[in-house]
């Protein structure tokens, strides 16, 4: 109960975006949505399924969760391919510095020899 009291709060906060469009679009098809929907309308027979019944308020929660996890995944991603990145270029800086330091103290002047 206080997630969903929490979760009430919340959708004052919710960017336009959040509220218009679904997080998920649906992978079923036409006909696997319909048939979906008359299974969630029909009344649960099972006791786990009269269980589930308590939850249904906590989708939009898990949606919002698992979209946050998979951001989450995406920029520890991001950010690791971003010190990859750094430390290769901080490699080329270090090769460049030295070339230029091997190249001032070379002289100007061909060698007589």
């Amino acid at each position: 109960q206080r997630i969903l009291r929490l979760a009430e709060m919340c959708r004052r906060l919710e960017t336009e975006e959040e509220k218009v469009l679904p997080f998920y679009p649906s992978s079923l098809a036409e006909r696997e949505q319909q048939h979906a929907l008359r299974v969630l309308e029909e009344t649960p027979s099972e006791p786990l399924a009269w269980a589930m019944q308590d939850y249904v308020g906590l989708e939009r929660f898990w949606q919002r969760f698992n979209k946050a996890k998979l951001e989450e995944k995406g920029l520890e991603q991001a950010r690791a391919a971003l010190a990859n990145r750094n430390q290769h270029l901080r490699g080329l800086l270090q090769q460049y510095l030295a070339g230029a330091a091997i190249n001032q103290k070379v002289p100007k002047d061909p060698h007589p020899l």
